[in-house]
């Protein structure tokens, strides 16, 4: 079997690559069966030549491979007839901008495997870069602290090497004693959560946290039982919240009125409550000063949350008493930061994870006959139609929804 690594070339371009030299090393020591090749590219953060260091060679051409493997979209003219892709397709949620892509797929008799379609039995996702979000996420939400007050200028994630870097930016400026909530329990917000602890920030309970003040900046570490509550007043348990999230409301605005920077890291189901609201940012009482929100739900559960920024300009001002965007710098403006790639700042290090939790739960489904059902789980399409794990998506292919 031949696999194949493809030039990224959606833009802005994306410097990522699904393995390092190094990973792609281990996985031809792991499986010297397996004939691998790398399309050339000038945009990836590794050079070809590294690539053909390590004795892979360079190709312009990927026709006579059987599995290609990227990150982001491929264009629909780039996509090549009867193959294995691998990559994040932005398809699965029925997003219409990419529907065009799927149609194409479909013509072109692609077996699509969508990155975030790898999971195991349980359904857990088993790969992918939320991690690295979370990592420079917490990092952008305490530069913009810094540049809101003018205490210290911290250089943008993408300029420096890697996450060591970042902590090592962070720890030469003192923050003053101020308080961050931090939402989620998944990669993202464990991601975020060890750059506070690499800061030697203090984790306080959400009861301290509440009541107590400090002389040093703080943080609190919550779940989606502490920023919401049953609208009947029972207090049952996540499970409950997960199946019936209707009944429940946001518990939030004790978080808004005592914290000074907000990381979402949360992941939102379509069906749970606002959580920070449009009135929770009106009240007098809010003390928000900067929203990072990694998980850049646009006019979901973040009320500040009204559009994505970028990579070249991360920042947003939102004026909550007219719920409009301003600049950043306007005093009354609550800051956002809402990039919604922004794992592509750290394209080394998130590159390097990917690989190494790729090569570990997926590669080896091409060779033990898939005795896990990691590929017939993540299997998108296939002979030219839907697979049946994912006929919820006929609908958006006709073009009914």
């Amino acid at each position: 079997m031949k696999f194949g690594i493809i030039k990224e070339r959606k833009n802005p371009p994306d410097r990522r690559v699904v393995f390092s030299p190094l990973r792609l090393e281990a996985f031809k020591n792991q499986f010297p069966q397996a004939e691998i090749c790398i399309e050339s590219s000038n945009v990836r953060v590794f050079a070809d030549e590294k690539y053909a260091e390590k004795g892979f060679e360079i190709v312009s051409d990927l026709s006579d491979c059987d599995v290609l493997i990227g990150v982001k979209e491929v264009p629909i003219e780039n996509l090549i007839s009867n193959k294995k892709y691998f990559f994040f397709s932005h398809t699965i949620k029925k997003q219409p901008y990419n529907r065009a892509l799927l149609l194409a797929i479909l013509e072109k008799n692609i077996e699509l495997y969508d990155h975030e379609t790898i999971v195991n039995d349980k359904k857990n996702r088993l790969i992918g870069f939320g991690r690295y979000a979370g990592i420079v996420g917490a990092y952008n939400g305490i530069r913009a602290f810094g540049l809101k007050y003018d205490l210290f200028a911290l250089a943008k994630a993408e300029t420096l090497a890697d996450q060591n870097a970042l902590i090592e930016r962070l720890k030469r400026n003192q923050l003053p004693n101020i308080k961050i909530v931090l939402t989620g329990s998944g990669k993202v917000a464990h991601g975020a959560k060890e750059m506070l602890d690499a800061m030697k920030m203090k984790e306080v309970s959400v009861e301290n946290y509440l009541t107590k003040t400090y002389d040093v900046p703080v943080y609190t570490f919550i779940d989606v039982l502490d920023y919401n509550k049953r609208i009947d007043g029972q207090v049952l348990n996540k499970e409950d919240f997960f199946n019936n999230p209707r009944e429940y409301e946001s518990n939030f605005e004790r978080f808004a009125n005592s914290s000074d920077i907000f990381i979402a890291g949360h992941f939102y189901g379509n069906a749970a409550p606002i959580i920070l609201s449009k009135e929770m940012l009106k009240s007098s009482k809010c003390k928000l000063k900067i929203v990072a929100d990694i998980s850049c739900d646009i006019n979901g559960p973040v009320a500040s949350t009204i559009r994505a920024s970028t990579i070249a300009d991360p920042l947003y001002g939102y004026l909550a008493k007219e719920d409009k965007e301003v600049s950043y710098t306007h005093p009354s403006a609550v800051v956002v930061m809402a990039v919604d790639n922004l794992p592509c700042e750290l394209p080394k290090d998130a590159s390097e994870g990917f690989g190494e939790v790729f090569l570990k739960q997926v590669i080896p489904a091409f060779f033990n006959d898939d005795n896990e059902g990691i590929l017939a789980r993540a299997k998108v399409t296939e002979n030219g139609k839907l697979t049946t794990n994912f006929s919820y998506l006929q609908d958006y292919v006709d073009g009914k929804e």
